[in-house]
């Protein structure tokens, strides 16, 4: 039996650029960059000690990893001040600033639905399942 080709939307298709667009996903929609975007944007600059009491529950590794990552993308500066003791502060560049009303409508979204997913998940916890690999029927 033939296969058939199935055309992609141009968005998915596999080429160079869109590789290189799931790269950007991946470091916005990582578990604390979303969170850190949304805190930044709403509060403006930060020391890194303020930040991290705001982001809760992340530790100080991860938020020093995230920052990097977003600094290196170009999503948050790192301003550092010659004063005793030093003072760093983070802020969202323009680019990352481009953000701020997608995060901010993902962070409403799940807001509005938070009853409607704890229903689908007491649904779906409460019936039994069996685990099985599905067969590819070609």
């Amino acid at each position: 039996m033939p296969t058939t080709e199935i055309a992609l939307p141009a968005e998915v298709e596999h080429t160079p650029a869109n590789c290189r667009a799931r790269e950007m996903l991946v470091r916005v929609a990582d578990k604390w960059s979303m969170y850190v975007i949304h805190v930044l944007a709403e509060a403006g600059p930060l020391r890194f000690n303020e930040l991290r009491r705001r982001v809760d529950g992340v530790s100080q590794r991860m938020l020093t990893v995230t920052l990097r990552g977003l600094e290196r993308d170009g999503l948050v500066s790192r301003a550092m001040y010659p004063e005793m003791p030093p003072r760093v502060e983070y802020a969202l560049t323009p680019l990352g600033a481009t953000l701020r009303e997608l995060v901010r409508g993902l962070i409403e979204w799940s807001g509005a639905h938070l009853a409607e997913v704890d229903a689908a998940r007491a649904r779906y916890d409460a019936e039994p399942r069996q685990w099985a690999l599905a067969e590819d029927p070609n």
